[in-house]
């Protein structure tokens, strides 16, 4: 080689290695101010914000680590049961469900409308709280929620995707629709759900685990809100039966060190108690139901997006209160939070990837179009 290329090659040889230098410095400078800055919150003098941070890391599915980073496992637990709900076992009464007449007797009743529906039903308000911006749709009609879904699912092989809420909305030939039930998430393939999925009275599936409550709707339109965690398959597929579940899904309410997921939020118009603020802040999606039938479908934001850290449960209750919810339930939230309504989200999914659009799910509960039927 002559003298000239290997002092070609010499040049290059430092100039990738300044280029990995630099690399590795601002990796580094990176990492460190986000260390510090967490250990200023999570070691500084604010209480309330150690709490938050460890009760939404919490929530999370890849960052739950985080939190032992900087706290033991009896100090995670302290925090968790200073901001957490307390357990409820009440059962739905649908007694206390009256549906409201429809069309002309709907007109004669609502004479001053207390919200602006338009030509389906639907009626949308925007809010804002502390930390976060909602959306939250009033459907007058409970008939016309149902719920839709990518059934049959895949496999265990991950070989078939969930669909947008556009997507699923579209599907159905709805006008609305907000992400549903959990569901397996590794890698945003969204494929199939956790828990339990009931879809026009057709058990989809059926593989309740501890922790689990069914949410959703029997065939009289009211919202049902029910602990199936410690059923067997059977016993579920009997009880859907028996209670004539027309569309349902679920979320799990499991509060330990590990995660914090709360699903049942006023059950017979009884306030869930909570501990602190209940939870940590996040993006939601929750759905309630109004004395005379009307369905109450919210979501917020959180995570970052429009600077906003997100609801707790604490801000939930206080939104279901207000609009008057008899019964109300957390469904599945965080990325997978979304709203769509005609023709467009109107509120979106945090991942900045997903900004206009949502994550792909495997279940969505829709709102049909006015006399679709």
């Amino acid at each position: 080689m002559s003298r000239t290329k290997v002092k070609r090659a010499r040049k290059v040889k430092k100039a990738v290695q300044r280029i990995l230098l630099v690399l590795l410095t601002f990796l580094l400078v990176t990492f460190g101010g986000i260390y510090y800055t967490l250990y200023c919150i999570c070691r500084g003098p604010s209480q309330t914000a150690r709490e938050l941070f460890v009760s939404t890391i919490l929530e999370t599915g890849m960052l739950q680590f985080l939190a032992s980073w900087y706290y033991t496992e009896e100090e995670i637990n302290e925090i968790v049961n200073r901001n957490a709900m307390e357990q409820t076992v009440e059962e739905v009464n649908t007694d206390l469900i009256v549906v409201a007449a429809k069309d002309e007797e709907m007109e004669e009743m609502d004479a001053e409308p207390e919200f602006d529906f338009d030509e389906n039903g639907i009626a949308l308000v925007e809010m804002t709280g502390r930390g976060y911006m909602a959306k939250l749709m009033l459907v007058k009609d409970p008939s016309q929620v149902k719920l839709a879904t990518i059934y049959p699912w895949s496999d265990l092989n991950h070989s078939k995707n969930g669909l947008t809420l556009e997507e699923l909305v579209q599907q159905a030939d709805a006008v609305a629709g907000v992400n549903g039930g959990e569901y397996y998430s590794e890698g945003n393939w969204g494929g199939r759900p956790k828990g339990i999925t009931v879809c026009e009275g057709e058990i989809q599936y059926n593989e309740p685990k501890p922790g689990d409550v069914m949410v959703g709707f029997n065939e009289d339109d009211i919202l049902v809100i029910k602990d199936v965690g410690g059923m067997t398959s059977a016993e579920t597929a009997q009880m859907i039966k028996d209670e004539r579940i027309r569309d349902a899904v679920s979320f799990r309410d499991e509060i330990d060190k590990d995660s914090n997921h709360f699903t049942k939020l006023i059950i017979n118009g009884n306030v869930r108690q909570i501990n602190g603020s209940g939870s940590g802040a996040n993006p939601r999606t929750v759905i309630g139901q109004r004395a005379d039938g009307t369905v109450l479908l919210l979501v917020t934001d959180g995570r970052g997006a429009s600077g906003h850290l997100g609801a707790t449960a604490a801000d939930l209750l206080n939104i279901m209160q207000e609009y008057g919810a008899v019964n109300a339930a957390n469904l599945d939230g965080g990325s997978s939070s979304a709203m769509y309504y005609d023709g467009e989200y109107k509120m979106t999914s945090v991942t900045l990837y997903y900004s206009t659009s949502s994550w792909r799910l495997p279940t969505g509960f829709v709102v049909e179009r006015k006399g679709a039927r």
